[in-house]
């Protein structure tokens, strides 16, 4: 599978040198995490069968998740938790929602060109929590 990093908010501020490698390996490791435990919500049908509940009125089980979703989970949570707040919501936004930088800035309210600042201070914190050289 070939993928084409200049597609995402963070490959086009990378390309444009507007991030360092660090910052932009950080993001990546960051994404991957958010990826690999499944947290991007369902845009399809679910196929799979549905939950049975045991007795009536009982609820579902919950869903039964590997011991990978739940390490990218703990690695994830626990790197948008270095970033500190304040930060993790451009992050998020820009890392792994795929929001472009206008987007984001606007849904946030904030002035233009101020995110791009704060996503740096907030790659440059994970990647202190990653250790990304």
């Amino acid at each position: 599978m070939t993928i084409n990093g200049a597609e995402s908010p963070l490959g086009w501020l990378f390309a444009r040198g507007m991030l360092t490698q660090r910052q932009y390996d950080a993001g990546e490791r960051l994404r991957a995490d958010w990826e690999r435990a499944q947290l991007a919500p369902r845009v399809t049908m679910a196929w799979d069968s549905a939950p049975v509940a045991r007795g009536r009125g009982g609820s579902a089980p919950e869903i039964d998740l590997s011991g990978a979703q739940l390490d990218a989970r703990r690695r994830f949570a626990d790197a948008v938790a270095s970033a500190g707040p304040g930060l993790t919501d451009i992050l998020w936004r820009v890392v792994c929602a795929g929001e472009g930088m206008r987007e984001a800035e606007s849904a946030l309210g904030w002035p233009a060109r101020a995110g791009k600042l704060v996503l740096t201070i907030a790659l440059d914190r994970i990647a202190d929590y990653y250790r990304v050289r």
